[in-house]
């Protein structure tokens, strides 16, 4: 056997170790549906005191990142600007949102 070829299943065994893992942290986290800013929002104000957790990130661009919980799912935005959320929200700064895929 050649070293391209184990070098080949190597990395063949980190990709299936990665796709494990990813599929490890959904079932974790549960389900997290990504939505547009505004259905961010209309969920936000549904809830009475809505836990947010907010995080900034980017490279080249700032961004914002945010996430609350609404009758058993995770909802995730990622938008340019920060939101105007609502008054009685509670809000948790984050160093990082990590979503899986």
């Amino acid at each position: 056997m050649s070293n391209g070829a184990v070098a080949g299943g190597a990395a063949g065994g980190g990709a299936a170790a990665a796709a494990a893992a990813m599929a490890n942290a959904v079932k974790a986290s549960g389900a997290i549906v990504k939505v547009q800013q505004t259905d961010f929002m209309t969920i936000a104000a549904k809830s009475k005191q809505p836990l947010i957790v907010m995080a900034e990130g980017g490279l080249f661009s700032k961004n914002y990142q945010y996430l609350t919980a609404y009758k058993g799912l995770i909802f995730y935005t990622k938008v340019s600007q920060p939101l105007q959320l609502p008054s009685d929200a509670e809000l948790i700064h984050s160093k990082k949102i990590w979503i899986p895929g």
